[in-house]
């Protein structure tokens, strides 16, 4: 990638090329990329999968004083435990069982840059202590060596998992997370900044078309529409994906309804979510689900759909309070009257 001309941290706008959106969400995005650029301290960038966040870890990088160092990317969930513990430290000749030489690391190979480690969610509870040290110290040991190495390298992680989460769970350790969660930086999903979807066809539109030898250059407003409407739990990858098939398919110069896939026109259920996704997500494909079983003329929706939910939430608060009312509505934060009312409205009560 090629050199970038050093910006502020009061501009707007991408921070560098290749990096699409102008709504309110990324543009807080861009200023505490700039912000946090210019410094040595270690980033979190949290997003679901397919938001965009090794291009901002690029940014990071393009925009640091360490810009003429390497860049080093590691997808951690992509190996083995012990092939990532190679991967990043290296070894030595006969550490192991196919080891027939030294092997220099990624954290080697980023001395002086950037190592940015892609679902650090990934790794094992062993592997976290060891980056640990790597974060405290600046130094480690190859696989199978007793030499230790020092190196100067800024960490980028990122993950599409609550790491919070995993650390009340015991599935993430607390020291690791505080280190690496300096500056957090969160990536919005594409739902939540609608607003930046035809930026993007175009900019898809332009680079598929030129790829491809097509010129597929217009949409039609009902696709736009369509695109505008799904609720895209792939993120801009999955657009990306979408705007690329139609460009290959498409018989004139323009993206056309017909040439998007049955889910993104309501001809097809969506896809079920994946775990990671948030409530907010959930809560669209309840909906979704409530209004396509509904005829066209029913007024009784939110009977249908709102208190359904309702209900079934009382039930399971009331079963993780043990029946207990006083406890229930505490956590529901309602009154306990309001609780009895609905009790009894949903026939909830429990017999004495």
């Amino acid at each position: 990638m090629g050199s970038y001309l050093p910006r502020t941290a009061h501009e707007s706008g991408p921070p560098i090329p290749g990096i699409i959106g102008s709504s309110p969400a990324m543009e807080e995005v861009y200023r505490t990329t700039r912000r946090v650029a210019r410094s040595n301290a270690s980033v979190l960038l949290l997003g679901e999968t397919g938001t965009g966040k090794e291009l901002i870890a690029t940014a990071i990088h393009h925009l640091s004083n360490r810009a003429t160092g390497p860049f080093v990317r590691v997808n951690c969930g992509a190996l083995s435990e012990s092939l990532l513990e190679s991967e990043l430290f290296g070894h030595v000749h006969g550490a192991f069982t196919g080891a027939i030489k030294n092997r220099t690391g990624r954290f080697e190979a980023a001395h002086t840059g950037t190592i940015f480690l892609d679902e650090i969610n990934s790794t094992s509870r062993m592997l976290q202590v060891k980056l640990l040290r790597v974060l405290q110290e600046r130094e480690f040991e190859r696989v199978g060596d007793t030499q230790t190495i020092q190196v100067d390298v800024r960490v980028i992680a990122a993950s599409n998992r609550n790491l919070l989460q995993m650390v009340d769970d015991h599935g993430f350790r607390e020291d690791l997370y505080w280190r690496l969660n300096v500056v957090p930086i969160e990536i919005p999903p594409l739902r939540h900044r609608r607003e930046d979807i035809p930026e993007l066809v175009a900019h898809f539109l332009n680079h598929y078309s030129e790829l491809n030898d097509r010129y597929v250059v217009h949409i039609q407003r009902e696709a736009l529409d369509a695109l505008q409407n799904y609720h895209w739990p792939g993120n801009v990858r999955e657009l990306q994906n979408y705007v690329e098939r139609a460009v290959v398919m498409a018989d004139g110069d323009e993206l056309t309804l017909d040439l998007l896939p049955p889910a993104v026109v309501g001809r097809e259920q969506p896809r079920k979510l994946e775990r990671g996704i948030d409530l907010e997500a959930l809560t669209y494909e309840v909906v979704q689900q409530g209004l396509s079983t509904a005829a066209p003329d029913e007024d009784s929706l939110h009977a249908k759909i709102v208190d359904r939910v309702e209900r079934e939430l009382i039930a399971q608060v009331m079963l993780s309070c043990n029946n207990v009312q006083t406890k229930a509505a505490a956590r529901l934060g309602i009154n306990r009257n309001t609780l009895h009312k609905k009790l009894k409205e949903y026939d909830l009560e429990t017999p004495l």
